[in-house]
This record gives structure tokens, C-alpha cells and sequence, in this order.
């Protein structure tokens, strides 16, 4: 499964989920009193505002000068989570174990929004990747709830019937279309064919 997955979305690129980034952030703030997570949370927000009144004016890429000083910014409070996070000093007489040595949840944040800049700050560079994963959530809900009711699916062709239907349903929600004139219509056999997305 892992092999066809990759065959088939090989070509994607990654976004992280601001929203938990948001959340870990807060955490930090709340349990560590870190000054560099609050600063970083800020820094989200603004960018997210930023990218969200560019597109209320059909703009669609952000100033060059915009993206130059959020990523002056957010290379600042890294090294300053960085600073108040050092590693644990290596204990010479200890014996070596396997695996890789613990770390608090700020070092471990830091070193996640480091090495995935910009994946975490993909909304930033391109408008049509979301700030959050929520739609994503929120499409894979009904998925899960029917797991929890009937516990599976009684054959392969019934799940592949949800899921076109489950499918179908959200896409018009997302392009704004009525479902229940949708729905009539495909039982009419004139269905309602939602707008293709080329990009």
C-alpha cells in the first residue's frame, strides 16, 4: 500500500498544520514560559492576516520585502528558542545507549520548525495552500464516524460507494453548490458536475 501510495502522490509536496503548531506554541508559553513560542505564535497570526488581506485585494503572492523580514523573523525567534533550549551536556562516563537522546517538547518543536521551514510556511509562498489542515480533518470525518458505527465495510465495493458519494457531497459544499438540487439531479440523470480545479 505504502509502495502504490508513493507511486501514485509521489510529485506532492508537503504543508504542515499551523493551527497545531499554533497549539504547541501555546502549550510552551503556558509550561515553559518561553518568551521566543509567544513571539512565534505572533508571528503566525500576522503572516496568516497578511496572506488572507492580500487575497481580499486578488493579489497573489505576497511583497517580496513582506517575505523577506516574517523569514528575518522567524529565523530570530528559532535561534532564540534555541538559545533558551541548548542540548543536555554529554555525559562521557555514562554508558552510550541506543536511540536518540530525550528532549523537552520546546526542543523537539524548535527542532521540527526548523527542519520543516518551508513546508510550515508553504501557506505563506503559495495562496492556495490552507494555514491549517481543518478542511482535511473535517473531510475524513464522516470516514471515521461510519468506522465507529458499523466498525467496517462489507466489501470493497461499498466503501468505494461511500467514499464517491462522501466525495461528491464535499466538493460542492466547497465550490458552493446546493447538494439537495445536486443530489436530485444526479437521480434524474442530469447530475450537477462540480468545476475542475487545474491548479
Amino acid at each position: 500500500m505504502v509502495g502504490k501510495a508513493t507511486i501514485l502522490y509521489g510529485g506532492c509536496l508537503h504543508s504542515l498544520c499551523n493551527a497545531h503548531h499554533l497549539r504547541e506554541l501555546r502549550f510552551i508559553v503556558e509550561r515553559y514560559e518561553q518568551a521566543w513560542a509567544a513571539k512565534m505564535m505572533t508571528l503566525l497570526v500576522e503572516v496568516k492576516t497578511a496572506v488572507e488581506t492580500s487575497k481580499l485585494t486578488a493579489e497573489t503572492v505576497l511583497l517580496q520585502t513582506q517575505l523577506s523580514e516574517f523569514e528575518r523573523r522567524y529565523q530570530t525567534w528559532l535561534d532564540d528558542g534555541f538559545k533558551a533550549n541548548p542540548p543536555p551536556p554529554v555525559d562521557e562516563s555514562r554508558r552510550k545507549q541506543r536511540g536518540r537522546v530525550k528532549q523537552s517538547p520546546p526542543k523537539n518543536l524548535l527542532d521540527r520548525l526548523k527542519a520543516h521551514q518551508s513546508a510550515g510556511l508553504a501557506f505563506m509562498y503559495n495562496f492556495q495552500v490552507p494555514f491549517d489542515n481543518n478542511q482535511a480533518e473535517r473531510d475524513v470525518r464522516m470516514m471515521k464516524l461510519k468506522q465507529k458505527i458499523s466498525a467496517c465495510f462489507r466489501s470493497p465495493l461499498g466503501a468505494q460507494q461511500f467514499c464517491r458519494i462522501r466525495g461528491y457531497v464535499s466538493t460542492l459544499r466547497k465550490q458552493g453548490l446546493p447538494v439537495l438540487d445536486a443530489l436530485k439531479s444526479v437521480f434524474l440523470g442530469c447530475p450537477i458536475i462540480p468545476t475542475l480545479q487545474t491548479e
